[in-house]
């Protein structure tokens, strides 16, 4: 993996709090930055409190990336893509998490934390941190998002 990579910001909710911790242990001995933004334990809490605070510092391009993880994942990344310039992709296969890079350009991983496991988890991160955007046809797809009101 590239160990270049610029900070990244990650959130969870008490759902996938154990699989946030084992990311965070991932990506700290890849030498990766992390912002954690919450939440820091098992008691339940209001998901979207998270995914504001990973969505509105990827928006307003504090982070190039973020990581989002909740019980299914659906709910993080409906949240998350409210906000302008996000691109939250749910992911729960590596098939998934190549082609939210390699032709959305996503953003924002999200991962649902009883969904996958650590070991897949993993892996999914690390293809989405590695695979890049194609650009091309993509890129005109993507701009005409913007325009969908």
């Amino acid at each position: 993996m590239n160990q270049n990579l610029p900070p990244i910001i990650i959130g969870c909710d008490h759902a996938a709090f154990n699989l946030k911790k084992t990311l965070i242990n991932y990506l700290t001995k890849n030498q990766i930055v992390i912002k954690d933004v919450g939440t820091f334990n098992t008691d339940s809490i209001d998901y979207p409190d998270i995914a504001a605070k990973v969505a509105s510092g990827v928006s307003a391009k504090k982070y190039q990336k973020g990581i989002l993880m909740c019980g299914t994942g659906i709910g993080m990344s409906i949240a998350a893509n409210r906000f302008p310039g996000v691109m939250a992709a749910l992911c729960n296969d590596l098939f998934s998490a190549e082609m939210s890079r390699r032709h959305n350009d996503s953003n924002i991983l999200v991962i649902g934390g009883r969904v996958v496991g650590d070991i897949l988890a993993i892996a999914i991160l690390n293809k989405w941190l590695t695979t890049p955007f194609e650009g091309g046809r993509h890129k005109k797809r993507i701009e005409m998002f913007d325009a969908i009101t």
